[in-house]
């Protein structure tokens, strides 16, 4: 069928068949459907929506637009975790090794930065040598040697997705609940994954800022996940704050080695973060309940089992040897690092965290343009959680910079993002919802 055919369709309300999707995606690859087209596509489908069976359908045809992984050969659970994106979410560095001290396997595909939200692929980049954009080979060793390995995403896995989501991206059309299912699992399915848990972020310093919004997403990720054959869960986590205490590249890369050496753990970073490797230690049958989960991954971490696994992943993937040991002598080091205070004394009681994320792009640590080279030393540490108290001795974040320029600007972000009030305000979960 002729590409426009299938847009006019689609534009009409029509239902579309597995066939039709698949020729609309495969003309991508071949060419025999033009950029004009694959926009006209994504509007038809943010305007009109797609119905369960279509979202499976064309998350299957963007999975097979180039080379799926598979793991036949390895005899334990093959897991993953995506998170919608945030500021300060270094959840995956931990993650990763954790789960795979707990005995599974976890070829985590990461993405970069993006908006004003942080991205895995950078925050690994600071380390010296690691290795982001690893061949499908040295993957599939390194999670057979060490249990996990992050990458990014490689040209042959899922090319249909980065194409679409290139056009969606500056034509108006990202926020369409089935195009970014279809996005993130053709993706995850590429990698030939039998468990996903999904930490959908809600709130200001989240794509959904809107709570029915980010559980409609979750739950078409769950149904159209188990309906391609990976089994999913989902977890509705708080993003109206920065996740942890710092927010940046290799400051967050820090902070997630700190948390592995079991010290200065963030309680909000602890609870996100074992929330979701319980899950999927149970989904995947490795444990057989939470109770059960929960003393195992204790138990990985306060060993250092979860540390080694870490060690071995960056070692294994072109980073230092003794990274964990000397990571101050590896990780980039901004020119300057200075405080920055309220200008009155007073509780933490709102963030913006979107606000946050923009600072970390004036500072060097995000992109304003596709192209542009990161300063991964860039980016706060000691930033304030809500609840706290701050004054002339306790400050608001302390910023790693390079000129004083950035850092006047990062206090004018600061002071529009974070507001301080006279009363306590009340710490609340982080997990706010839980689906499967």
């Amino acid at each position: 069928m002729l590409p426009q055919e299938i847009i006019r369709r689609k534009r009409d309300k029509e239902i579309l068949s597995d066939t039709e999707i698949r020729e609309f995606i495969a003309g991508i690859g071949n060419h025999t459907v033009d950029d004009t087209q694959v926009a006209a596509m994504t509007m038809a489908i943010f305007l009109n929506g797609l119905n369960k069976q279509e979202t499976i359908d064309l998350t299957l045809a963007m999975r097979d637009s180039g080379e799926v992984l598979r793991w036949t050969d390895f005899d334990k659970p093959i897991v993953d975790k995506h998170s919608s994106g945030g500021v300060g979410d270094k959840v995956s560095l931990m993650l990763a090794p954790m789960l795979a001290a707990c005995d599974v396997y976890v070829p985590m595909i990461a993405g970069r930065g993006l908006g004003h939200t942080g991205g895995t692929v950078d925050k690994l980049e600071a380390i010296p040598n690691y290795n982001t954009q690893a061949d499908n080979t040295l993957f599939r060793q390194v999670v057979k040697k060490v249990g996990c390995a992050i990458i990014g995403q490689t040209g042959n896995l899922a090319p249909a997705d980065k194409k679409i989501y290139a056009i969606r991206d500056v034509c108006g059309t990202v926020e369409s609940i089935p195009l970014i299912t279809a996005s993130i699992l053709s993706k995850k399915l590429a990698a030939g994954l039998q468990y996903l848990i999904m930490d959908l972020k809600c709130g200001n310093g989240a794509f959904m800022q809107n709570f029915d919004d980010a559980k409609a997403l979750a739950q078409s990720i769950i149904d159209v996940s188990n309906g391609a054959g990976t089994k999913a869960r989902a977890i509705i986590t708080d993003m109206n704050q920065v996740l942890g205490t710092t927010a940046g590249n290799a400051v967050e890369v820090k902070e997630a080695l700190e948390y592995l050496q079991n010290r200065d753990i963030n309680p909000r970073l602890d609870a996100v973060t074992k929330a979701l490797c319980v899950e999927l230690l149970v989904s995947c049958g490795r444990c057989e309940d939470s109770v059960a989960a929960t003393h195992l991954i204790d138990e990985v971490l306060t060993s250092g089992k979860a540390l080694a696994k870490f060690a071995q992943m960056v070692s294994a993937l072109g980073g230092p040897v003794d990274f964990v040991e000397h990571s101050d002598r590896y990780l980039p080091q901004a020119a300057h690092i200075k405080p920055i205070f309220a200008p009155n004394s007073g509780y933490v009681c709102a963030i913006d965290a979107r606000t946050v994320g923009l600072s970390i792009i004036e500072l060097g640590g995000g992109r304003s343009m596709p192209a542009q080279k990161l300063d991964l030393a860039t980016g706060y540490t000691e930033f304030a959680q809500i609840g706290d108290y701050v004054d002339a001795h306790k400050p608001l974040a302390i910023v790693h910079y390079q000129t004083e320029e950035q850092f006047e600007r990062a206090g004018e972000y600061l002071f529009k993002a974070v507001t301080v009030g006279d009363k306590p305000q009340p710490v609340h979960n982080p997990i706010i919802l839980t689906l499967s």
